[in-house]
């Protein structure tokens, strides 16, 4: 039978429970192999449950030592109970300076006592028990991850001014560098937020007129990698001249942000006007075209339907590719031509029948190998195929016939 002895508003907070005749601290902490809460008990006396009903610091401080314990026992393990046991007396029961001293020599979990509202240049000076006179029964999460982004910094050597923080801030990238930025004007001070506007509004005019394309080779909604970082290096070089004294963190955040922004409405724009915007659409003179994989899958497209074949073929491609699925295919049968497209190697085969099969005979072809860089060269041979067949890919060379001479050229490329 187990009835509740003593709890407080904060239920994370560990509470006191009566059980096999015993008294017993209870609490929450970690996660089981199946990522389900695990909980804990161990025995006190009457003299501890005193002290955690009338001292928030202590019951708090109690908590902090006690965590680490939990952690140990990982997902599967029991609480080192004995462990846990003594440090009853000495965190609940011992003179101020004695607990002080004791923290110095355990570990404990700073975050819990820094959300529930310990001063935290105290805390850092190793005065527990003076930092908890501020102690709240309610929790702040936010002041807690604060702290821990604070003192990522600090160990990375970054100092922030006002408004290096305030662009932070305004990004949604104070807590958490990795989170996805977003324009927040609401979290940053009106007295800031002109400033910050105008540090913004210096990116945007920094990267106007780029883009971040689509890389259907990566998936549907993959971003080209080598457009983003373009742009990243562009918007950083600006804000670096105007603001010489931002933070590094200041200065990526922005270039973040104007490149989250560039790729999602690269996701959002229909295939069709993504490539009217990267400059290389235009009217298919093919009449019907084949796409195929590497698995053997096949798609048709003709003239007469609602999309381009540049679209449709960029949509099979983000559709099929993956890592085992790199080659991909454009025939034109009646002409008689086709490309091959090697994504693993950035490189293109084009292919045109230079004598058809009679009687039984296996029809001549003229196989040109040349080299891509990246999506957007993809993108340019593609679409000059779909207008011109393999002729108008003349422009686009070198086209190299030998076999051994393309792959010298690889090897080089890769070398340089």
């Amino acid at each position: 039978m187990r009835d509740i002895v003593f709890t407080r508003r904060s239920g994370w907070i560990p509470s006191v429970i009566r059980e096999d005749a015993g008294l017993k601290l209870i609490l929450g902490a970690g996660a089981d192999a199946n990522h389900e809460p695990r909980t804990f008990t161990f025995p006190i006396g009457e003299a501890h449950l005193a002290v955690i009903q009338e001292d928030l610091a202590r019951h708090l401080l109690l908590w902090s030592a006690v965590l680490p314990l939990c952690d140990a026992a990982g997902t599967r393990g029991e609480l080192d109970e004995n462990a846990a046991v003594a440090l009853l007396d000495p965190v609940l029961l011992s003179a101020p300076a004695d607990v002080d001293a004791l923290f110095r020599r355990i570990p404990w979990d700073r975050g819990r006592l820094i959300a529930h509202g310990a001063d935290i240049g105290l805390l850092e000076r190793g005065q527990l028990c003076a930092a908890l006179r501020t102690a709240t029964e309610m929790s702040d999460a936010k002041r807690a991850q604060e702290y821990r982004a604070n003192r990522r910094r600090a160990e990375r050597g970054t100092v922030l001014g006002p408004l290096d923080t305030a662009i932070l801030r305004y990004t949604g990238q104070y807590l958490h560098g990795a989170t996805i930025p977003r324009r927040t004007p609401d979290a940053v001070t009106p007295a800031l937020l002109p400033e910050v506007l105008r540090v913004v509004a210096t990116a945007e005019r920094a990267c106007a007129g780029m883009r971040i394309g689509r890389d259907p080779r990566r998936g549907k909604r993959a971003t080209d990698k080598r457009a983003w970082n373009r742009m990243a290096t562009t918007v950083e070089a600006a804000v670096r001249r105007a603001y010489p004294e931002f933070a590094d963190d200041t200065v990526r955040t922005l270039s973040f942000l104007m490149c989250s922004e560039a790729a999602e409405r690269s996701r959002n724009t229909p295939l069709e006007d993504d490539e009217e915007a990267a400059g290389v659409g235009g009217s298919a003179r093919k009449t019907a075209l084949s796409f195929t994989d590497d698995k053997g899958v096949e798609k048709k497209w003709r003239r007469d339907g609602p999309r381009t074949a540049v679209a449709e073929f960029w949509e099979f491609v983000g559709d099929r590719s993956a890592a085992d699925n790199e080659v991909f295919t454009i025939e034109d049968e009646e002409m008689g031509e086709g490309i091959q497209l090697h994504f693993y190697a950035d490189s293109i085969a084009r292919v045109t029948t230079v004598r058809e099969g009679v009687g039984g005979a296996d029809p001549e072809y003229r196989v040109e190998y040349g080299l891509v860089d990246g999506i957007d060269g993809y993108r340019k041979l593609v679409s000059a195929f779909v207008l011109g067949g393999c002729a108008a890919l003349d422009g686009h060379g070198p086209w190299m016939s030998d076999v051994a001479e393309f792959e010298r050229a690889r090897r080089q490329r890769r070398a340089e």
